[in-house]
């Protein structure tokens, strides 16, 4: 028999997670989608109930727990009442940004924004596309210049997470050249900088009370110890810290595929059509079998993955793999439960309806599909992976 993959402080931490969604989140995410906005208490109010900064170093204010299975537990409550767009939000702040922090940022970048992240009083970003650039990260046409003051940072960035409401921004810039070839750097820029402007909130097809913005850096001047990691390598740390974004990314579009297949066989047993359940007609069950099974077996891959990763043994390729599966999974569970749900599926009021829209970002936010599998093909073009 399988070990379990949750212990015992896996499952008393989930109690405390679905306490706090149920109090603090699922009764606002219908006022959050209205005001395309997640209102600043619930973080500080998931920081009160010691929910942020798993990872962040007690001695910044967090639990200094690095085992990415707490981080998992909330993602599933999170998942299980249709926040979705809190739990990317989320996942900008915990798995990205601070990772970048913990892993490579200076003690002084660690002391003034980890603490005020793990209070929820700090909401950060993290910028990397550009207009017209999409997934060609070496397009970037954004510049840090340095000078004596610092660095002069002019550009513009989009479809940036939780870009409306941040208060730091890690942003990545061209910094120089070698051999023909762009140089990026990564720098932290307070949005209370002069030059620094927010442009339009974007409208989503899904997310919406996830704030997703344009930034505009208009000759922004930041100190030089706003460097995070070394000049120049900026595309080395972006590549060393995939795999954690990626897997974060598999492990939403599992949970949001696990969310939808309990809403859909709830109302398939209850509804009735032709003299009988749903879930009686034949058709629906050997569906429902199909789905059940390949989210039964992405489980069982991707919680070997989360323990590479808490060994540090998870590689970006492998990483990729799991991204493009479990999100694509996510896709086709999602479509067919709607389906199940018929005419009702349609319907905002029903989760299903917003899980629809809100799960079609997955195969593309953090790379497209295609990129993952362009990323796998290299590597089994170079004789480095099977």
């Amino acid at each position: 028999m399988r070990e379990s993959f949750y212990q015992e402080s896996h499952d008393d931490f989930r109690d405390l997670a679905r306490s706090f969604v149920s109090r603090e989140v699922e009764p606002n995410l219908e006022k959050w989608d209205e005001d395309r906005l997640i209102g600043r208490e619930v973080w500080r109010a998931a920081a009160a109930c010691g929910l942020l900064g798993l990872r962040t170093p007690e001695e910044y204010g967090g639990a200094g727990v690095p085992d990415y299975r707490y981080r998992c537990v909330l993602t599933e409550e999170l998942s299980r009442v249709g926040a979705a767009a809190f739990a990317s939000s989320l996942a900008i702040n915990e798995d990205i940004v601070s990772g970048y922090l913990i892993n490579l940022g200076s003690a002084d970048q660690q002391r003034r924004w980890l603490p005020g992240m793990a209070e929820g009083e700090v909401v950060a970003s993290i910028a990397m596309s550009e207009p017209g650039v999409g997934s060609d990260l070496r397009g970037m046409s954004a510049t840090a210049t340095r000078t004596a003051d610092g660095w002069v940072l002019n550009g513009a960035k989009t479809f940036i997470t939780n870009g409306g409401s941040s208060d730091v921004v890690l942003v990545a810039a061209r910094t120089g050249e070698h051999e023909g070839r762009p140089r990026f750097s990564l720098l932290l820029v307070p949005t209370d900088s002069p030059g620094f402007s927010r442009g339009r909130t974007l409208r989503k097809l899904g997310l919406h009370a996830q704030d997703t913005a344009e930034l505009f850096f208009d000759d922004v001047v930041v100190p030089l110890d706003s460097l995070v990691g070394e000049q120049g390598r900026g595309f080395h740390h972006l590549t060393h810290q995939l795999p954690l974004e990626r897997l974060s990314i598999a492990w939403r579009g599992l949970a949001g595929a696990e969310a939808a297949l309990s809403w859909t066989l709830d109302y398939v047993r209850a509804r009735t059509a032709f003299g009988q359940r749903i879930i009686d007609f034949q058709h629906t069950r050997f569906r429902l079998a199909e789905l059940v099974t390949e989210v039964d077996v992405t489980r069982a891959y991707l919680e070997n993955l989360v323990s590479r990763l808490n060994a540090g043994h998870l590689d970006a390729t492998t990483a990729a793999k799991a991204k493009w599966w479990a999100t694509e999974l996510q896709q086709r569970v999602v479509t067919a439960c709607l389906q199940m749900h018929g005419g009702y599926g349609y319907m905002d009021e029903y989760p299903i309806a917003r899980a629809f829209a809100d799960a079609r970002v997955q195969t593309i936010v953090g790379g497209t599909t295609e990129i993952m599998k362009e990323i796998i093909g290299r590597e089994l073009a170079a004789g480095r992976s099977t």
